[in-house]
């Protein structure tokens, strides 16, 4: 799937709060997905997801139907290692952390909803703590998903399919780390590798190419635009983490 910024809004109801919600992350620049039911769906929609945000009802701790809905939207959503955040009462919050200790690692923002405390949560759930980002470049979606659930356990994984979606995303969305297709038509990674160098906000991100030639040339070629380092893409799930570390 190709990254398309999206904010996913999960409500149990849509509501007249949930339309508020939507209409000022819209007035945020975000694109809004809202999904009201078949939450099956969403392990797919990660991939495309910038940050998942679960609008709670009222009334959670006191239904147990309630309570094995979040789990399940949860667990669509938690090994893709896409940001979560939870809008909810505050009396409910040490009940659900005790009910899941995965509810303390995400950004919490109390009910009702102070719409200009609401972008300030959003920015931190994005940027905020947990696992390093890694942004992975590669016109080859196939490839991309490859070594995303390679790199799922360890780190945040973002990708996109062209290097013009790359500097857009990389505007919005700081990285620790990018992996970048040397080989892409229209902007080729050398072309792509350039204008982040060029650009204050992303020059100082590691860049790492990803290359499918191997030969001496073909290495020498890579290394003479001075990246953080080369992978090849017949490298190994071992190899492959072991150089993200050192860079890391």
């Amino acid at each position: 799937m190709e990254w398309d910024l999206s904010i996913v809004l999960v409500v149990y109801k849509y509501s007249v709060v949930a339309k508020a919600i939507e209409r000022k992350l819209a007035e945020c620049g975000y694109n809004v997905v809202v999904v009201a039911e078949d939450y099956g769906r969403l392990k797919d929609m990660a991939d495309t997801a910038l940050l998942f945000i679960i609008y709670l009802p009222g009334d959670i701790a006191d239904d147990q139907k309630e309570v094995e809905t979040l789990d399940f939207i949860q667990e669509q959503i938690w090994n893709s290692g896409t940001n979560m955040m939870l809008i909810g009462e505050k009396k409910d919050r040490p009940w659900l952390i005790q009910h899941n200790v995965r509810v303390d690692s995400m950004v919490w923002l109390d009910r009702p909803v102070k719409m200009n405390e609401l972008e300030q949560s959003v920015l931190s759930a994005i940027h905020g703590k947990g696992k390093k980002k890694i942004l992975v470049v590669d016109d080859d979606p196939s490839f991309a998903r490859m070594i995303k659930e390679w790199m799922k356990d360890d780190y945040q994984i973002y990708s996109v399919t062209s290097g013009m979606k790359a500097i857009t995303f990389l505007l919005q969305t700081p990285v620790d780390l990018i992996l970048l297709d040397y080989e892409m038509p229209v902007v080729d990674g050398p072309q792509v590798f350039q204008m982040l160098r060029q650009e204050p906000a992303t020059r100082n991100i590691p860049v790492i190419f990803l290359t499918g030639v191997g030969t001496r040339e073909g290495v020498e070629r890579v290394m003479a635009l001075k990246p953080d380092g080369y992978v090849l893409k017949s490298t190994t799930k071992s190899k492959l983490l072991e150089s993200l570390r050192e860079k890391l």
